[in-house]
């Protein structure tokens, strides 16, 4: 591969820093709204966020034909459940542990591939798979004497997790001609509705104003790391091949724990620093090619 430019990596490190530093603001904004009433913030503000990308680059908003079934459920698995599931996780449990558990995902893909497509699943593979469940084990043990209601954060984490790898599917096995940002757009536009009539039908009408900071929070979240990280997202995986670009994924997480670390002042025991680094080396085996046996 050749060498990677100074604007490649600044763009990868905004974009780690862009998702990594935004898990704590769930927790920020959650403490005041409630989920349904968070995420409809947090959709409105992407949505529009993106309209303007989307015109920036020249891009069309047209879906191609037959692609709306399938556009649909794109848009269920990696906006409406995603966002709804990490939101709980949040809830049960420490913000950068439940960013851990989210970001299992290239190894659901894996797991998806060997059951449900027959794709090959090798001992690399597998071993991931070992170390990230054994990631999964170290990081929740604490958290199952601690939190009465870890659980559920483990299941909204993980269901997070698994949504998004179906997510994943669902767009890499489709040809979306002449579709980029407009992509993302259609995704965030299409959970918008069901969201926001969650919110008025659960959380009922709001009964008072956010304070400034949960509205900052809430609407950074859909304005940054869920429009210009997606787009920033999407950049790289053009400059970049797939595995390098996936790659990004692996620095989140340890930013998230470090971020709810320093700004929510969240645990971190030595068994949850041994997770953290089981989560390196288990998404390392899954997306870093093997070197090629030298003759």
């Amino acid at each position: 591969m050749n060498r990677v430019s100074p604007q490649v990596l600044a763009l990868l490190a905004a974009l780690t820093l862009m998702w990594g530093t935004n898990w704590p603001l769930f927790r920020i904004a959650l403490d005041e709204l409630p989920v349904l009433t968070f995420r409809s913030i947090v959709l409105i503000a992407g949505t529009a966020v993106l309209i303007l990308v989307v015109k920036l680059r020249g891009e069309t908003f047209a879906v191609p034909r037959g692609k709306w079934p399938v556009l649909i459920a794109a848009a269920a698995f990696n906006m409406f459940i995603w966002n709804i599931a990490t939101s709980m996780a949040v809830l049960y449990i420490p913000s950068g542990h439940a960013s851990v558990l989210a970001y299992t995902m290239p190894l659901w893909v894996a797991l998806l591939g060997f059951v449900v497509f027959g794709q090959r699943l090798t001992s690399r593979l597998l071993l991931a798979i070992v170390v990230g469940a054994a990631a999964v084990v170290a990081l929740m043990v604490p958290n199952f004497r601690s939190y009465a209601n870890a659980p559920a954060g483990l299941f909204w984490g993980l269901s997070a997790g698994l949504s998004w790898a179906i997510g994943t599917f669902v767009v890499k096995r489709t040809v979306w001609p002449k579709m980029g940002v407009s992509l993302t757009f259609w995704q965030a536009a299409l959970s918008l509705p069901p969201t926001v009539l969650g919110a008025l039908l659960i959380d009922g009408l709001p009964q008072h104003w956010p304070s400034a900071p949960v509205l900052i929070a809430a609407v950074y979240t859909g304005a940054v790391p869920m429009a210009l990280g997606t787009a920033s997202w999407f950049a790289l995986v053009r400059l970049l091949p797939t595995q390098v670009a996936a790659l990004s994924s692996i620095a989140i997480p340890i930013v998230a724990i470090v971020s709810g670390v320093v700004f929510l002042h969240e645990p971190l025991s030595p068994l949850q620093a041994v997770a953290i680094g089981s989560t390196v080396l288990s998404l390392w085996l899954a997306l870093m090619p093997p070197r090629a046996a030298k003759r």
